[in-house]
């Protein structure tokens, strides 16, 4: 078992982060969306700061990974993260805006969060292998 796993700053940090993604995306965002489209796009910024560090605590809390993973799934979820937002806004300009077809926008949404999720997730395992090293080299 790594110190990661018994770190309550870490646990702290899990929950605070569900806390923060649910209020934001129930709570806070149904009231302005889709009316003043500015305000909901800060929260939803917020929302997925919030995503992407429960995604990180996860990897850390959870993960075993070889002794220095690739960050791959980074680069997967960046991709996949600005693909998704520049999708969603090609149907924009085509005339196929969030407010009148909001389930084409629907795809584009899941590969956002896929994508914070793979970028949180892939750094959190990557800080646990960095902290296993440099553990290992202290005891050296």
């Amino acid at each position: 078992m790594n110190a990661d796993q018994r770190s309550p700053v870490l646990l702290v940090v899990l929950v605070g982060s569900i806390l923060v993604t649910g209020l934001v995306h129930l709570v806070f965002l149904p009231r302005v969306f889709p009316e003043e489209l500015f305000v909901a796009s800060v929260y939803l910024f917020a929302g997925w700061i919030g995503f992407t560090l429960v995604f990180y605590s996860l990897g850390r809390l959870f993960s075993n990974p070889d002794p220095m993973p690739r960050l791959g799934a980074t680069d997967y979820g960046a991709g996949l993260f600005v693909l998704s937002i520049l999708g969603s806004l090609f149907l924009d300009t085509l005339g196929f805006s969030l407010s009148a077809v909001p389930v084409g926008h629907l795809p584009f949404a899941v590969g956002v969060y896929v994508g914070l999720a793979l970028i949180g997730w892939s750094v959190g395992e990557r800080t646990v292998a960095i902290n296993r090293a440099v553990a290992s080299s202290e005891d050296s």
